[in-house]
């Protein structure tokens, strides 16, 4: 008998679920789909296609799974994209309808869309990834009940679509010139670049996607951030050798019509008749007390000329009031204070926020390391911790020896140990070589790094190995010295930030999404700038996010700061805090010099080695205190760095899986 996969369908209580739906859960004619949503879509317009049980996993756990009503809807020549999660179907307390709606799909126009990646499993469902011009993807629809094929041949039947000639998982959207393909560096986004279509468009005249960006409806706010694109304007790129995470963000294109604009905001009004109604929007409330509200700029908006709007929060004297005065590390004899006789922890919190305040000094980092990344237990003894120590080194070993056996003629016929393989071998030679610690030839640290990369590769073979994960070792071999220890703290660390590195990207676009949300919170004049120039993706702060801020700071620095962001003291995603702080400190140079994307990229990535820490620390924990609950409401459930909450009866499912190809 065969075993139970964690991908048996019969395992699913989505799954279950729909199939006591029986045929009203399964696609519906062209038809049916007719007779059955017309109240739901505005005159004139035709539902082509509809599936129901299409779902987003927002975690780990299926009983925290969307399940919702895909739609394909036509109106004229256009073609438009809608996802709407079912309404009262809440089976798990800690996911409300507020955080369903964070996901909802509302009439996105096949012209703001790039590519759509499919991806097909040997076991499990097929799911999609929609990508849109900006770059920024939805989050992956899971087809429960089959029907990627039928929704791409109805994409196929009112819009362009081709095969990308360097994967035929990626179907290019109205991608007319034949084009190149690249990639986003580390993103593993598929996106072409076409020549400027011709100005002259469909009555209706040109608009720019960030005029279609406006308010479409005055009782509906968006949750995700809408693509734009610039309108006839040319830009360059500046090329960084020195950076290994570039990230090759290409220019923007699409032009959309008045029609398209109306068409969206009639879509965008779509009826509860059918019991799937639209979630109201929040994001209005969300303002934190004794911040001035700044007018919506939702409607059309034009290029910031004159002054600079000013900083809602008069940003440094907020500081000075809520953000502390940062202390000096805490050393060795300090630390033995809060331990007991047999190595407990006597007070977690007050050791987070000492912590917090001040980091770590280097001799005493290779004991307090361990509890920060959860490794060893706040409440162990020095026994307990050093059993620990004995049965994971000999736990590591094991692991180690599985690719340190793989023979020659082996590794011939295993392409991904091979791939992995390779990828560490040249990620490894580039990484901190300028520490004396890694410098030189034939290091001996160099070679622990990458047999640590190596096994880590093949005890989670899912997620394997990416690039940035060596920047997110070395400060960790630096600090424990010990291969077996660096492993299993690289294990902890990685249980929060693994999501970073997924395929489908669902952990860094959420991040990305909930630090817009942010800025949009604690700075809305700037994150208006953001949106009139085309910025609202904020991949300028992907590498921020990706490696905590490593590139950034020295190597020093960036160990303290890394401390901060462990104790999870305020807030476990205080980094997107950090990424708003610097932001603000800068927010009058970005709107001043008129800065557009590739300007402020550039101009972002020539920051690293000039941001003061202790400033941005304080900067951050006055932002955090300022947003208090209106921030943590917007952040999507199981956005990294967040640690998995323990559900037993929850049901792991494997973010990753090797293509069908």
């Amino acid at each position: 008998m065969q075993e139970p996969d964690l991908h048996d369908l019969s395992d699913d209580g989505d799954y279950a679920a729909s199939l006591q739906q029986g045929p009203a859960s399964m696609m519906m004619t062209r038809s049916d789909v007719g007779k059955s949503t017309s109240s739901s879509v505005p005159e004139g317009a035709e539902v082509v296609y509809l599936k129901d049980n299409v779902t987003i996993h927002p975690t780990q756990y299926a009983s925290e799974r969307i399940s919702g009503r895909l739609k394909l809807i036509k109106q004229g020549s256009y073609l438009f994209m809608t996802w709407i999660p079912y309404k009262g179907q809440i089976t798990n307390a800690r996911l409300s309808e507020r955080d369903r709606s964070l996901y909802t799909i509302r009439a996105v126009p096949f012209t703001d869309v790039r590519s759509i990646r499919r991806y097909t499993r040997t076991l499990g469902w097929q799911y999609i990834i929609v990508v849109l011009s900006s770059g920024l993807a939805f989050p992956s629809l899971y087809f429960y009940n089959g029907g990627v094929k039928e929704f791409l041949a109805t994409i196929k039947q009112h819009v362009f679509i081709a095969r990308s000639l360097e994967d035929a998982n990626v179907f290019l959207v109205n991608d007319f010139q034949n084009p190149f393909q690249r990639t986003l560096s580390s993103l593993e986004l598929p996106v072409s670049i076409a020549s400027r279509p011709s100005a002259s468009v469909s009555d209706g005249g040109e608009y720019s996607s960030y005029e279609l960006q406006g308010r479409i409806d005055s009782s509906i706010h968006e949750d995700t951030p809408r693509p734009s694109q610039n309108h006839g304007r040319q830009k360059h790129k500046s090329h960084d050798p020195a950076r290994d995470l570039t990230i090759q963000v290409l220019e923007k294109f699409s032009l959309v019509t008045k029609f398209a604009r109306d068409t969206s905001s009639q879509l965008f009004r779509e009826s509860n008749s059918n019991g799937y109604g639209a979630i109201e929007r929040k994001s209005s409330s969300h303002s934190p007390p004794n911040i001035p509200h700044e007018a919506s700029m939702d409607a059309k908006v034009a290029p910031v000329e004159g002054p600079v709007p000013s900083d809602p929060l008069e940003f440094d004297k907020m500081t000075l009031v809520w953000g502390k005065p940062r202390q000096p590390p805490l050393g060795s004899e300090e630390w033995e204070i809060f331990l007991d006789s047999e190595g407990r922890v006597i007070d977690s919190k007050a050791l987070k926020k000492r912590i917090f305040y001040g980091g770590v000094e280097h001799s005493t980092c290779k004991e307090v390391w361990p509890l920060l990344l959860g490794y060893h237990a706040y409440d162990s003894a020095y026994a307990e911790r050093e059993y620990l120590k004995s049965t994971k080194k000999s736990e590591y070993e094991t692991v180690k020896q599985q690719w340190q056996s793989i023979s020659t003629e082996q590794a011939k016929r295993f392409t991904k140990f091979r791939e992995r393989k390779g990828c560490i071998d040249k990620d490894v030679v580039r990484t901190d070589r300028t520490l004396s610690f890694y410098e030189g030839d034939d290091n001996a640290n160099v070679n622990i790094l990458r047999d640590i990369l190596l096994t880590y590769s093949f005890y989670n073979f899912d997620l394997g190995y990416c690039q940035g994960m060596s920047d997110l070792l070395s400060p960790i071999l630096f600090v424990m010295e010990d291969e077996s220890e660096s492993f299993w703290c690289f294990v902890a660390l990685m249980e929060r930030l693994g999501a970073n590195f997924n395929r489908d990207q669902n952990g860094m676009h959420s991040q990305l999404f909930a630090l817009s949300k942010r800025v949009e919170l604690l700075d809305s004049p700037l994150h208006n700038y953001f949106k009139q120039n085309d910025c609202l993706s904020y991949f300028f702060c992907f590498r921020w996010v990706l490696i905590q801020f490593k590139r950034e700071f020295e190597y020093k620095k960036t160990m303290r700061l890394w401390e901060v962001l462990w104790t999870h003291y305020l807030s476990e995603h205080l980094h997107l805090y950090v990424c708003v702080a610097i932001l603000k400190r800068y927010r009058n140079k970005i709107m001043g010099e008129h800065m557009d994307f590739d300007t402020l990229l550039k101009f972002i990535n020539e920051l690293s080695g000039h941001i003061d820490l202790d400033s941005i620390l304080r900067d951050a924990e006055a932002l955090c205190l300022c947003a208090g609950e209106n921030g943590a409401a917007c952040i999507p459930p199981g956005t990294p760095p967040s640690l998995p909450t323990e559900n037993e009866n929850a049901l792991l499912y494997t973010q990753e899986e090797d293509e069908v190809l």
